[in-house]
């Protein structure tokens, strides 16, 4: 596992999509449709899938940049300001006069599990005109990141620029929505949980085998697709045209979950700093396994990433040896 990149050698990385306010109320027990419960504390913090992804892998150390953009007023400033403390270059995220900053409502009960209701505002303006204006920051990176917050035709037009200069792109399809044949067909890994999986397969049964997936969505044209399995780590399948599909597990470290929210996105932009940086896709996903289990022992998303050296303290305690 990489626990640290040295600027100039890691590649680059760039991230298309969102990013919000998280409003963050802690409880005993998630409430039931129309019932109330008493919550804790209001925290705000910042968030969204895309701008969680970005600092997740600049904590660790890579140069990356991050497409979106957000309203001209506080929540905008806290979110700018957070990025920039992470690393995150922050260049090419808008500031707009026309919509407010994106907003999360958050609940989370004793046990680490949430729900989220989100508020686009800004995001949803983040169009393919927003990335055919800010298209040198895709081209000129080695991975390009995509998730599901901003309107599809953002990452569909992000995708197309990437495919035409050889940038890899991974997609993280959340909120899940079904991936149309034209982004799909640009994705070099796939990364998605394993409910999310079931949903792009419908036609397999909950019961299928992660190799029936791997085969399923190799002959739709993703040959790497990469499952996040919460607390027992990920799966990484396989299948390339001619041969038998193939599954590898990774476990996750284990840790007493305080909060999930945000897990998956440190994941996914620990995988984006591990393929940047020229590691095996297997290795990404075991740094990637660690950053996620780091990130559920503390509240809110950003603000629970690791930085590299705490990291390296933690696959130390955890008896876990770094990639070289």
């Amino acid at each position: 596992m990489r626990t640290e990149l040295e600027s100039s050698t890691s590649g680059r990385i760039c991230v298309v999509g969102s990013a919000n306010a998280d409003l963050i109320v802690r409880t005993r027990v998630l409430p039931k449709p129309g019932e109330t419960v008493a919550g804790g504390a209001l925290q705000l913090l910042p968030g969204g899938k895309s701008a969680n992804q970005a600092a997740a892998a600049a904590r660790l150390g890579g140069r990356v940049s991050l497409v979106g953009a957000v309203g001209r007023d506080a929540y905008g400033e806290m979110l700018i300001a957070s990025l920039e403390r992470s690393g995150v270059d922050v260049t090419d995220l808008q500031v707009r006069d026309d919509a407010s900053t994106g907003t999360a409502m958050i609940a989370v009960d004793e046990r680490g599990e949430n729900f989220i209701i989100v508020s686009s505002g800004a995001n949803g303006l983040v169009d393919a005109s927003v990335v055919d204006a800010k298209a040198d920051a895709v081209a000129t990176a080695d991975v390009l990141g995509l998730s599901f917050e901003v309107p599809m035709d953002a990452s569909i037009r992000a995708s197309e620029i990437a495919k035409a200069q050889g940038t890899r792109v991974v997609l993280n399809p959340s909120p899940f929505s079904e991936p149309p044949s034209e982004l799909l067909r640009n994705v070099d890994v796939l990364v998605l949980n394993e409910h999310e999986l079931r949903e792009l397969s419908p036609e397999l049964g909950d019961d299928a085998p992660l190799e029936a997936h791997a085969r399923a969505l190799g002959e739709r044209g993703v040959a790497r697709t990469v499952v996040t399995l919460g607390a027992e780590g990920a799966a990484l399948l396989a299948w390339d045209a001619g041969s038998e599909p193939s599954v590898t597990r990774v476990a996750a470290p284990r840790v007493e979950a305080v909060d999930t929210t945000g897990c998956g996105d440190a994941f996914t932009g620990a995988l984006l700093l591990g393929l940047a940086a020229g590691d095996e896709l297997v290795d990404g996903v075991r740094t990637a396994c660690a950053v996620g289990s780091m990130a559920a022992t503390a509240v809110g998303a950003q603000s629970s990433y690791p930085f590299a050296d705490e990291l390296a303290a933690f696959l130390q305690q955890h008896g876990l040896t770094p990639v070289d």
